[in-house]
């Protein structure tokens, strides 16, 4: 048994984040992960699925250059080899975290964790062959695929039909035709890509609208845009049933009072995320749950004192980037410092073509706040350097304001580089800016950000 000043269960952006930093600070640390370092995002989540959607980039690209003058004959995709490049850049993704992790002086377990109980000396967790006791704990066992109660579902998954976004970033053979069940950020994703490179795709949502709370006008252009492409959406649709086999599979939904099926190869599942707070002993500690999730503070205390919880598992905002200040911010509270998590200017990008970034309220979110709001809207097309790069764009950025502070408190936005320019809009709102302020800075030109200035000053 050895003795840690702080022990984290999970290695992923909130575990393996926090514990460099706190080893950094003095700290004796020891990460418990019981997969490979990285956690979901980057072994099943944010980037292999940047490495397939980037390949799939370039490949419509060289398909469509004809509009920009650029002429690429008998272009085509090999999905097998987008497969080994993914694997090639989580390994050396993984190694880098593994190399921090020795820098830092981490120790890592590699083992499932449980905590066991407190003793007089601290909090005490095991492996199943060694036991270790820490002064404090931090919680980032993350979350994993939600599976629902559809008839024939779990038996799908089982029999191999039904993927989740785990494993379908390891199939190699291009389904014909693909049928996703939940129209998200990972569904979305995954539909623009496979749609790109030949699949038929279908995409069956409960809601009336795609990419859940994005901005309805937002969500219709992203959905237009995916149309072009080929893929189908059933929206307002209930699944009722999936059944077959790999190959001949089929999905039942209602719509209404009518009943339909869609025929594909793969069913990919995609309707959301739950913490993963089972077995691994919280019940021990009687730390308070909320629906599966633990219950955190802002700056990410649970209910026992010496125990925090960051990343995925507070079901808060389960983005990779969240975590890693969620994480940030435990350590500091840790060695007193006064530290807490903004959620109001928390970004969320979703990588499809063309990309959308939103951060902070909506105006339909706004009113529901009691916040007397307004939005303003304006054309990507203002852009002389998305005019240039972009051909027929459709892009738009919305800027909802506080009327009554005249403050920023949301930006949503459409269009190619999005991923990158929302996190200069997320700091206007954490900074609480005025729309005096920013229509005071200076924008690059050309770039496609100078038209959240140009919106600004159509604001009175």
């Amino acid at each position: 048994m050895a003795l840690y000043d702080l022990i984290v269960l999970g290695g992923g952006p909130a575990g393996y984040n926090a514990a460099e930093h706190a080893a950094h600070a003095g700290m004796k640390v020891a990460l418990y992960e019981e997969r490979a370092l990285g956690g979901v995002c980057l072994n099943e989540g944010c980037i292999p699925t940047k490495t397939f959607l980037n390949s799939a980039k370039i490949y419509e690209s060289a398909l469509h250059g004809d509009a920009f003058g650029v002429t690429v004959e008998g272009a085509k995709i090999d999905h097998a080899k987008v497969v080994d490049r993914k694997d090639k850049v989580v390994k050396t993704l993984v190694s880098g975290v593994g190399a921090k992790m020795r820098g830092a002086k981490v120790t890592v377990v590699t083992g499932s964790a449980r905590i066991t109980g407190k003793s007089a000396e601290g909090f005490t967790v095991t492996d199943g062959k060694e036991e270790n006791t820490a002064k404090k704990l931090l919680i980032c066992t993350g979350s994993e695929a939600a599976v629902p109660p559809i008839p024939g579902l779990r038996e799908a998954v089982e029999s191999g039909l039904a993927v989740t976004n785990r494993e379908i970033l390891d199939i190699r053979a291009v389904p014909k035709a693909l049928c996703v069940i939940g129209g998200g950020v990972i569904g979305l994703e995954m539909a623009s890509y496979f749609a790109a490179i030949g699949t038929k795709v279908t995409v069956v949502e409960m809601l009336d609208k795609i990419a859940g709370p994005t901005d309805r006008e937002i969500s219709e252009i992203l959905q237009k845009n995916l149309e072009k492409k080929g893929v189908e959406f059933k929206l307002g649709a209930a699944v009722t049933a999936v059944s077959g086999k790999i190959g001949a599979g089929t999905v039942e939904y209602k719509l209404g009072d009518k009943a339909y099926k869609v025929s594909c190869d793969t069913v990919l599942v995609s309707t959301g995320r739950r913490p993963r707070t089972k077995d691994i002993g919280l019940e021990n500690l009687g730390v308070q749950l909320n629906r599966g999730a633990v219950v955190t503070t802002e700056c990410t205390r649970t209910s026992v004192p010496g125990v925090w919880a960051a990343g995925d598992v507070n079901g808060k905002s389960m983005l990779a980037h969240t975590a890693y200040r969620e994480g940030e911010a435990a350590v500091r509270d840790m060695q007193g410092i006064k530290d807490s998590v903004d959620y109001r200017a928390i970004p969320a990008v979703i990588y499809t073509k063309p990309e959308v970034g939103t951060v902070g309220e909506t105006l339909e979110s706004a009113k529901k706040a009691g916040i007397n709001a307004s939005e303003h809207t304006m054309s990507l097309r203002y852009s002389g350097r998305y005019v240039a790069e972009v051909e027929g764009g459709d892009g738009i950025v919305k800027i909802v304001i506080d009327d009554d502070h005249k403050t920023i408190i949301g930006v949503h936005m459409i269009g190619s580089y999005a991923s990158e320019i929302i996190y200069g809009a997320a700091a206007m709102i954490a900074e609480e800016k005025r729309v005096s302020d920013v229509q005071k800075l200076v924008f690059p030109h050309p770039t496609v950000c100078e038209v959240i200035r140009e919106d600004l000053f159509t604001i009175k």
